[in-house]
């Protein structure tokens, strides 16, 4: 590694940025990210990034800083800046960053203000080591990711030329490089409504929900969880939600219920709902079951992977190594994220960052200070590998 004045993150900048970040309250809902990518703005203009706004919704924006350096790949990192509501039970203020026993406890500490800051802070070194690397360094950070990941969504659409992103989630450090996908159809069983002291003359949509219950389970257990994945496991199929009926004394003409499908990397979005509406065709051939589909809900998308031999997958596992994290993987999220959304406008990437989803969306969140530092030289270490030319 050169000799440079970047050779080492600033720990106190870290933890005061990550500090200012917290503070800007962007609970999704409503999101209001423009204040964290105006805080993004600030950060990295003054370093010579060429910065891009794109305002998709009022308050809702997504934030490309782009530094060119000779030829080359071009590297993005990414991560989202909404964070869940803050809800009940904190120890503290949520949207006041507390130090304590070596953890850095606020609302996004770890998902995802933390590997937020800690990306700064790498693009800060970065920058003012750029005798080390040659190509185009991007930070996209994006609106929506806790809901429906919109703002990665829209981006990914305009096919903008990434060779290589990494993407934060709080992940201790380790590599991930595949992740499941979901779907969410809301589907409505039919019945036909009486007055309930009549039941004979009309048909109970919650009895004949019952029925489709039964089929779910059976398609889960006979086909979906035997699609398989090495890092992510099986797939599923589940029910999440149910209503029906809109009175005491009626029987309920219409039953609910949302169905959540996770899906493995390999498997069609298309092919899938496909299976999920032959099960409906099914349901009816067996018993007369009445269903419609009445919308696909949102979600933050589909699966995906990196083959474990790709040179960013290597270089990832190579720098976790570096910096003393003894089994970085790689691994496979049982979630999702917004990686599938970079992998389709072609780049390949993983998924690294400090702190665990064990804490995220918890009252108390917090990430590890020492993951938090270390996590900065890793995405240092990673850019330089994939930029080394």
């Amino acid at each position: 590694m050169s000799r440079s004045v970047s050779a080492a993150p600033d720990i106190a900048r870290l933890k005061r940025q990550l500090a200012e970040l917290v503070a800007l309250r962007s609970e999704n809902p409503p999101g209001r990210e423009f204040e964290v990518a105006l805080y993004v703005r600030d950060q990295l203009a003054p370093l010579g990034f060429e910065v891009v706004f794109d305002e998709f919704k009022p308050g809702r924006v997504n934030i490309e800083a782009k530094l060119a350096n000779g030829p080359g790949p071009v590297f993005a990192f990414n991560t989202h800046m909404d964070v869940v509501p803050a809800g009940e039970g904190w120890s503290s203020d949520p949207f006041v960053l507390r130090e304590s026993e070596g953890r850095l406890y606020g609302r996004g500490a770890c998902d995802c203000k933390g590997p937020l800051a800690a990306m700064l802070e790498a693009v800060r070194l970065l920058a003012a080591d750029r005798a080390a690397w040659s190509g185009t360094l991007l930070a996209v950070f994006v609106a929506d990711e806790e809901i429906a990941s919109e703002g990665a969504k829209l981006y990914a659409s305009r096919k903008p030329h990434i060779d290589f992103a990494v993407v934060g989630e709080p992940t201790s450090n380790t590599v991930y490089s595949a992740h499941k996908g979901s779907l969410r159809p809301l589907v409505r069983v039919l019945g036909v409504p009486a007055h309930s002291g009549s039941p004979h003359l009309g048909e109970n949509a919650i009895y004949r929900a019952g029925e489709l219950l039964s089929l779910i389970a059976q398609t889960h257990e006979n086909d979906v969880r035997h699609r398989s994945h090495p890092l992510v496991g099986s797939a599923s199929l589940t029910v999440t939600r149910i209503h029906g009926g809109h009175a005491d004394n009626v029987l309920p003409g219409a039953c609910e219920l949302l169905l959540d499908r996770r899906l493995v990397p390999g498997e069609d979005e298309d092919a899938v709902k496909a299976d999920i509406a032959a099960m409906l065709r099914l349901a009816h051939e067996r018993t007369g079951l009445r269903t419609e589909i009445i919308e696909w809900k949102p979600t933050t998308g589909g699966a995906t992977e990196t083959a474990p031999d790709r040179p960013i997958v290597l270089a990832s596992l190579a720098a976790c190594r570096a910096h003393a994290i003894a089994e970085p993987g790689p691994f496979g999220f049982q979630g999702a994220c917004d990686l599938v959304h970079f992998r389709s406008t072609g780049a390949e990437g993983v998924v690294i960052g400090p702190g665990s989803l064990s804490v995220a969306h918890k009252a108390d969140e917090f990430v590890p200070a020492d993951e938090f530092a270390v996590s900065s030289l890793i995405y240092r270490d990673i850019a330089k590998a994939m930029l080394a030319g």
